[in-house]
Order: C-alpha cells, then sequence, then structure tokens
C-alpha cells in the first residue's frame, strides 16, 4: 500500500485530503507543518508528499527544499495551496515541488494527478472511492 503524507496546518484540509486518498487505498498520516513532516520522514519513508505552503514553523517552500537536501530516497510532491500567484508556483517548482495545484482540488482531479504521480494512472479506482467525499462528483 502506497503512503502518503498531508503536511497542512488546517485540520478541515488534512481531513478532506485524508478522506479522498483513504477512499482511493492509500495509507494517509499527517503534520501540522514542515518541521513535524521532516520528524515524520525521519520514522519511516512515504512515497509521496501533499504540502501547503503557508504554515507555521517551516512552511512548505522551506520543507521541500530541505526535504531535496537529503539523502534519501526522492519522491513526488504536489504543492496544493491558495496562493495563485505565477511566483508561487514558480517558488513551488523551484523549491522541488513536482506539480502546483490550487485549493480546492476537486477529489477526482487530485487521484488523477497522484496516481500519475505514484506510476499507478493505469491502475483502476474503486467504484466507491469517491462515495461520499464532498465535491466530488455525483
Amino acid at each position: 500500500m502506497k503512503r502518503i503524507l498531508v503536511i497542512d496546518d488546517a485540520a478541515t484540509v488534512r481531513l478532506y485530503h485524508r478522506d479522498i486518498l483513504e477512499a482511493a487505498g492509500f495509507a494517509v498520516s499527517e503534520a501540522v507543518n514542515g518541521l513535524e513532516a521532516l520528524e515524520r520522514i525521519a520514522e519511516a519513508p512515504f512515497d509521496l508528499y501533499l504540502v501547503d505552503i503557508n504554515m507555521p514553523k517551516l512552511d512548505g517552500y522551506g520543507f521541500l527544499r530541505e526535504l531535496r537536501g537529503k539523502d534519501i530516497p526522492q519522491v513526488p510532491s504536489i504543492m496544493v495551496s491558495t496562493e495563485a500567484a505565477a511566483n508561487d508556483q514558480t517558488l513551488a517548482y523551484v523549491s522541488g515541488a513536482n506539480l502546483y495545484l490550487i485549493k480546492p482540488v476537486r477529489p477526482e482531479r487530485l487521484l488523477s494527478h497522484v496516481l500519475t504521480l505514484l506510476g499507478l494512472a493505469s491502475a483502476p479506482l474503486s467504484p466507491h472511492a469517491l462515495n461520499g467525499i464532498a465535491g466530488s462528483a455525483p
């Protein structure tokens, strides 16, 4: 089972992403900021990171720079933020993001990108993967 770390200071956002990802069969862990995320990574490896920009202690840009500087296997990172300026996207990619999405992200769009970055794009989703997820198509 692929492991995803959701890094966001907003509990509601973490829960939203967790619900989507767990419904699709992923194991999800959470961190409330970049420092906590680095601690989680030291405990066990992950297959993908879903990262917010604006967080206390260590923001998403700083987290990605720290992560990309570590001598560990590097895995995909998706930066998801309300920041919509072109400069924010550029900073995300320079910091080490593989993809930049603007919140709110529809469940099917998030899953499509996650599956692609994990090399699972041809893997079928469970027919019930998005049932009951707010914002998913009926």
